[in-house]
């Protein structure tokens, strides 16, 4: 086992400033050997001084600066682009807004040393300044595509300390091995933002590959839930886009009675919260890009999958369970008729 591989850490950035000292400040002075890390700052066409500030006070850092914002998902795949020229490891996707514990990235270089069938690693992330609760224990994924936090506001000190496996990695803060992203592809840059880390960790487990949680390295994240019109647009869209790539034929069948009932209450859900706008545009999107959605999916079929859906199902849910989007109809109604949806879908699916 390597003691310290090498690692190029990525930040996406736009209109920063507010957060970046506190970030680039957290990562310098952590308990892992300086010439083994490079960080590189992605920044997405900043209106306000985030790259003269960064230049200025972080020399060490490296600044690829875009004309455009060209989105989450393209301007991390810039990151590992300079990570393969410089022969890293792994790579490591870190949010602008985060800060990261001393020990945060020797833990997580250290499990995935010991794990080389594991793709990618994800610290626990807490929020801030609420640093006892929970900001994600792991991901979890709703099989019609919904992904969320899990344990979201739970009190740190009610969760284990073992390591264990999980949907998908946090696009927020996570490691990735280069070798994995090498065979399975990078972040889609389609999907632009959202769900550009679910569909990454499906993929990595379709060919095979473990995701991990480490519980013991730990990021602070100074996380808010917005409820901006855009992101339903990108959110919805993505979800779909991901399960018509990655689900094979018979599985999309056998779901689609739940999805066409998912699909009819979040219409009126949408009416009612004034994005059906957004909705319906992400539907058109999908049917004008169809050709797009079949050549990755061939891939995704043909290329590298070595996992049945009977096992990727696994670690699936039926409920959604997060805080900012709970109410009585979800909770007592939606959910449970999902999970007993859910259970007779893992009985039915041999393939």
């Amino acid at each position: 086992m390597r003691s310290n591989p090498k690692i190029t850490i990525v930040i996406v950035s736009h209109n920063a400033r507010h957060y970046i000292q506190d970030c680039l400040e957290s990562i310098y002075y952590q308990n892992y050997p300086r010439q083994c890390y490079r960080v590189v700052l992605v920044d997405n066409n900043s209106a306000d001084s985030t790259v003269g500030f960064v230049k200025e006070m972080f020399p060490w850092v490296k600044v690829i600066e875009n004309r455009t914002n060209r989105g989450f998902a393209e301007a991390n795949n810039q990151g590992y682009f300079l990570a393969r020229k410089n022969q890293a490891d792994y790579l490591v996707l870190l949010n602008q807004d985060t800060i990261v514990s001393r020990e945060w990235l020797r833990h997580l270089v250290d499990l995935a040393e010991s794990k080389p069938k594991t793709a990618a690693f994800q610290p626990k992330l807490l929020l801030y300044p609420e640093t006892t609760k929970i900001n994600s224990f792991g991901n979890r994924i709703h099989f019609l595509g919904f992904a969320y936090c899990d344990k979201y506001r739970w009190p740190d000190r009610e969760c284990q300390t073992a390591p264990f496996d999980i949907a998908y990695p946090s696009g927020a803060a996570c490691l990735l091995r280069m070798s994995a992203l090498a065979e399975v592809g990078l972040l889609d840059e389609r999907l632009f933002m959202y769900h550009e880390d679910v569909d990454l960790g499906w993929r990595l487990r379709l060919a095979g590959y473990r995701v991990l949680f480490d519980p013991l390295a730990v990021v602070y994240h100074k996380y808010s839930f917005s409820k901006a019109k855009y992101k339903f647009y990108y959110m919805e869209r993505n979800r779909l886009i991901v399960c018509l790539e990655t689900y094979r034929v018979a599985t999309l069948i056998v779901l689609f009675p739940a999805w066409l009932v998912m699909e009819l209450g979040l219409l009126a859900f949408a009416l009612k919260n004034h994005w059906l706008k957004e909705k319906l545009k992400g539907y058109r999107w999908i049917l004008f890009h169809w050709p797009s959605i079949f050549s990755r999916r061939l891939d995704y079929q043909f290329k590298f999958r070595r996992v049945k859906d009977r096992q990727l199902i696994r670690l699936f849910t039926g409920s959604i369970e997060f805080q900012e989007v709970s109410y009585f109809p979800l909770t007592y109604v939606v959910n449970p008729l999902m999970e007993a949806y859910l259970w007779l879908v893992k009985k039915i699916i041999f393939w």
